[in-house]
């Protein structure tokens, strides 16, 4: 009998996990950290409802910490077990895992040199030590071969797009089978490949970060170019938040075209993240799994000056421009990019341009929305430059992507489940699934517990799968904070 309990990405955007419960075999999907609003990102400090050392296995999607970022805490709080990706997965989680572990010890440093923090002193949720022992329980696995995890589990992972190194994850104890999306990639992206064709399965977990919008059709190059022109006319700075895995690089693939075009002025362009300037380098050594030929790709390293240490960074916030700046992170939740912001958002002449998806809460929804100033590190900060955003951009599939990606299946699942999407988005997607293809669908509540096999033998004419009360289920929202 499988149990599916919904520990993350339930509701909201970030956090996901998913534990997996076949008779007394414990498999988590995804290991992520909650982010955006504070009562998302205090959700990291409460215990799971299951604890660590009783986990067996962990299978990670890809490496974006809103998937993965939870599990140098995990295995600090006992999890002895192996973390199964594909090889690229591992190769980009050791950047941003380590990257994760230092940037949260230098917020905590920074807050407590300040003194803006309410906790006296500021601790990091987790480090840098951290990070690397949770580095020591990778395994990578072939794609699209089975693989045994123990108690009856096998496990096999398709490309899903999105990421260098993302997928599709189709687990299966015999008698059940479910496959999770993780996040979708989108067919024509010019670097990482179309999701694959989706295996059968008895169950669906599907993302809906999009799953109430259409992408814009207008050409993302076009746009860039644009922005760039117009600021550097100016004389003013393009910054540039970007997650520093997938979408810098689609920034640098453009950005070098462009400039080799002629279509932009040939302004400097700094890359300052070091996790950035690392994932790049990855980029070619996984070149295969990606679209890009060899000299596309070496171009494309070769577009930006890397910034790797703490001066070189600062004396950024000195210069002037033209110029361009990409830095993490996207949302503007944390990383160089707020000191960067701190030195440019106040004059008229810069631009802050916004390429992809902003969670509730975060800074970078702020800016779409409009503000007039950010908190950042305890003080206010005036934005009086250009805000653009460029949702085309996106590495994540559109509501009508992920729709047309789902008619491939081989027959319908039995319930779908719809995570990783805030609620309009979640409630648009669950609407047009019924709607277009007749589909069963559920969007489950943080700490919901699911009995798939009664989810089975109850699917005709019922209004949903059994559920485990959620307090019994250990809701992560009930349960008090822990030592850390």
């Amino acid at each position: 009998m499988m149990n599916l309990t919904f520990l993350g990405a339930a509701g909201t955007v970030t956090g996901s996990k998913y534990l997996l419960t076949s008779g007394t075999r414990k498999l988590l999907i995804d290991c992520g950290l909650f982010q955006g609003v504070k009562e998302l990102r205090q959700r990291n400090w409460l215990p799971l409802s299951v604890h660590a050392s009783e986990i067996d296995a962990v299978v990670l999607t890809h490496a974006h910490l809103d998937h993965s970022g939870y599990l140098p805490l995990l295995v600090r709080n006992g999890f002895a077990g192996c973390v199964f990706s594909s090889a690229a997965t591992r190769a980009l989680s050791a950047l941003l895992l380590a990257d994760s572990g230092h940037l949260q010890e230098e917020d905590a440093a920074y807050a407590n040199k300040r003194r803006f923090s309410k906790h006296q002193p500021a601790k990091p949720l987790y480090g840098v030590a951290d990070a690397h022992a949770a580095l020591g329980r990778f395994t990578p696995i072939e794609w699209e071969k089975p693989h045994y995890l123990g108690g009856g589990f096998h496990v096999r992972l398709y490309p899903a797009g999105h990421i260098l190194g993302a997928a599709l994850v189709h687990v299966t104890d015999g008698d059940t089978s479910i496959l999770f999306s993780g996040d979708l990639g989108r067919p024509n992206d010019p670097i990482t490949v179309a999701p694959a064709h989706a295996p059968r399965a008895d169950y669906l977990v599907v993302e809906s970060t999009y799953g109430n919008r259409v992408h814009q059709s207008a050409e993302p190059e076009k746009e860039i170019a644009e922005v760039v022109r117009r600021t550097a006319a100016r004389g003013g700075v393009v910054v540039v938040p970007a997650f520093a895995v997938g979408r810098a690089q689609t920034l640098l693939f453009y950005i070098q075209r462009l400039k080799r075009d002629h279509q932009i002025p040939d302004v400097p362009v700094f890359l300052n993240s070091p996790m950035a300037a690392d994932v790049t380098d990855i980029f070619c050594e996984y070149r295969p799994e990606h679209r890009l030929d060899p000299a596309t790709c070496q171009a494309t390293c070769n577009a930006a000056t890397f910034v790797r240490d703490v001066e070189e960074s600062r004396a950024l916030n000195a210069r002037r421009g033209p110029m361009i700046i990409i830095s993490a992170s996207g949302m503007l939740t944390g990383g160089r990019v707020l000191h960067h912001l701190k030195a440019f958002a106040p004059d008229p002449r810069n631009t802050i341009l916004l390429v992809g998806y902003q969670g509730e809460g975060t800074r970078g929804a702020a800016l779409v929305q409009g503000a007039k100033s950010l908190r950042i590190h305890g003080e206010d900060v005036r934005v009086a430059a250009e805000v653009v955003q460029l949702s085309n951009l996106s590495a994540h599939a559109d509501a009508p992507e992920i729709v047309d990606w789902l008619r491939g299946f081989d027959g319908a699942p039995k319930t779908t489940f719809i995570t990783h999407g805030e609620p309009a988005a979640s409630q648009a997607l669950q609407e047009r699934i019924e709607r277009e293809l007749g589909w069963k669908c559920k969007r489950p509540e943080l700490g919901e517990s699911v009995n798939l096999d009664a989810a089975a033998s109850r699917s005709a004419g019922s209004s949903g799968p059994a559920v485990v009360d959620r307090a019994a289920a250990g809701d992560p929202s009930t349960a008090t904070p822990s030592s850390t």
